[in-house]
């Protein structure tokens, strides 16, 4: 651990208590000076201390930061988190960030997070609102043993682990919406981006990005009527860090039950998290629209679908519109 990471753990373990420079010096085998200059270095990364030449030191705030062991503190995951997890204060794309890193050899469980994306990306090259110190933006690095056209049981998977962390941390009532959004009373919160490196019958890795509004509370124009925010559903900031700690221990739960016991559980979760089974809508895929209601979700991840002439659809991917 590092004399600044040694330092901030010291005051914390204080719980709010004033302890003086020559006591943590002490404690730390380290200068005065030295001391000065890491609480500088804390303060920069977000940590209100506040100092007295008479009384010493005391922790008022921790960082709203998604650093990384504020990350760790209290994780109880013993892969995801627990491996690297790369932070950025910017960056184009956590996805972009992770394919890279896969590329060189990274492990499964490898975490990239970002304060802010200059090309957040969507589903068909669309841009992802991704203001700094609002959201999450994070992307995990995968690499199960599964065949490439399970694949699409990942971004499922991943739809209700988010849904899971929401409704634990709020309590407030989530949707999934097909393929890969996450919606609160009607509006999108989050959306999942799932990018794969395959050979003919092997994974080489999968990226699961997530993008999540936290405590934004001014979108564009272009979606201001769509999105929305827990800021704006329970009337209070979020701490990130308790939102993106829930999310990877709700993943690394399900992504245990989709190894050792199957996809069935996940698809039954996710269809009770789900309304659109049973529903007339249009998915527009590959540049055509297909009306129809939806019979099921499949175990591959796939709708299907059957439209007014009693056809039956198979959509790999697509936009919903509800009609």
């Amino acid at each position: 651990m590092s004399t600044k990471n040694q330092l901030l753990a010291f005051l914390k373990e204080s719980k709010g208590n004033w302890i003086s420079g020559e006591s943590i010096s002490r404690s730390l085998s380290v200068s005065r000076a030295a001391i000065w200059k890491h609480i500088q270095k804390l303060r920069e990364d977000g940590y209100l201390i506040e100092s007295s030449p008479k009384k010493g030191y005391i922790l008022k705030k921790t960082s709203p930061l998604l650093l990384t062991h504020e990350i760790r503190e209290g994780l109880s995951t013993e892969v995801f988190g627990r491996r690297d997890i790369i932070y950025f204060s910017e960056t184009d794309s956590t996805n972009t960030r992770a394919k890279a890193l896969a590329d060189q050899g990274a492990p499964e469980g490898t975490v990239i997070v970002s304060e802010k994306q200059t090309v957040g990306r969507g589903r068909k090259g669309r841009n992802w609102f991704s203001p700094s110190r609002e959201g999450i933006y994070v992307s995990l690095i995968l690499r199960p043993d599964i065949s490439p056209d399970e694949a699409p049981k990942t971004t499922l998977l991943t739809a209700v682990a988010v849904a899971e962390a929401l409704i634990s941390l709020t309590r407030l009532k989530v949707n999934i919406k097909w393929p890969n959004d996450i919606l609160i009373g009607g509006k999108k919160i989050a959306g999942i981006l799932t990018e794969i490196r395959a050979e003919m019958d092997v994974i080489d890795y999968i990226i699961v990005g997530l993008g999540l509004n936290v405590n934004t509370t001014d979108f564009p124009d272009d979606i201001r009527e769509k999105a929305t925010s827990l800021l704006i559903e329970t009337g209070a900031p979020f701490p990130r860090v308790r939102v993106i700690r829930e999310y990877l221990q709700q993943y690394e739960r399900h992504y245990t039950i989709f190894g050792k016991i199957g996809f069935d559980p996940i698809l039954d979760r996710w269809k009770a998290l789900s309304n659109i089974i049973g529903r007339q809508i249009t998915v527009e895929s590959m540049g055509a629209e297909y009306p129809g209601q939806v019979q099921d979700i499949d175990r591959d991840g796939v709708l299907i679908l059957k439209d007014k002439a009693g056809k039956y659809h198979r959509i790999f991917s697509g936009d919903v519109r509800l009609v």
